[in-house]
């Protein structure tokens, strides 16, 4: 007989108790304590953002001199801090170039590339075809990821495991030095996501 789904977990404790907006702030913890992605200063991109637990993480891991940009379909929470700035509106009709200029118009000066992508962009989950989707939102992520993130940055992206997987796996191998499948042990067992950790963009030839 399945298990009964547990949505209040530890993490959800977790998360309740320390002020983070959702379970998932510890997805990121894990990842960048495993992979060393965020750096004081960095300026950091997180598409899919909302409610906003990995703008929070990343905000206090880039510390004050860095800037967090999100954006989101979705409203995320207000009050993230003076150096993070949540957007509305969607990674396939959204310029590239503006967010740029929004993290410029956060940190000052010029617009200037991401030093990290981070995406837990997903589909509305319906139970078929969703890897299919999320692959696509991958791909999409990796499209305009030349143009926002500079030479030696680094990517995580969220994709459902399925078909499409290890050919995006391979699309992201093929721009970056190294690019790994990872699950943090605070994703759900039943869940099919996994994190595509990609390190050290190529240069354009």
């Amino acid at each position: 007989m399945p298990q009964p789904r547990r949505l209040h977990d530890r993490y959800f404790r977790q998360a309740k108790a320390e002020g983070y907006l959702a379970r998932s702030a510890y997805k990121l913890a894990e990842i960048d304590d495993r992979k060393k992605l965020l750096r004081p200063g960095d300026r950091v991109l997180d598409l899919g953002c909302a409610p906003g637990s990995w703008l929070q993480v990343a905000a206090e891991r880039v510390g004050p001199a860095g800037v967090v940009v999100g954006l989101d379909l979705k409203e995320s929470a207000a009050g993230l801090g003076a150096r993070v700035l949540a957007l509305q509106g969607d990674v396939f009709e959204t310029d590239p170039a503006d967010l740029a200029r929004a993290a410029a118009s956060v940190a000052g000066g010029e617009p200037r590339a991401f030093d990290v992508i981070l995406s837990g962009v997903a589909p509305n989950t319906s139970g078929h075809g969703d890897d299919l989707v999320s692959a696509r939102l991958c791909r999409r992520v990796l499209e305009i990821v030349p143009e926002l993130l500079r030479p030696g940055g680094h990517l995580v992206v969220k994709i459902f495991e399925g078909a499409e997987y290890p050919g995006v796996l391979g699309e992201a191998g093929a721009m970056f030095g190294e690019a790994r499948g990872f699950k943090p042990k605070a994703s759900r067992e039943v869940s099919r996501e996994m994190y595509i950790v990609a390190k050290g963009l190529r240069a354009a030839r």
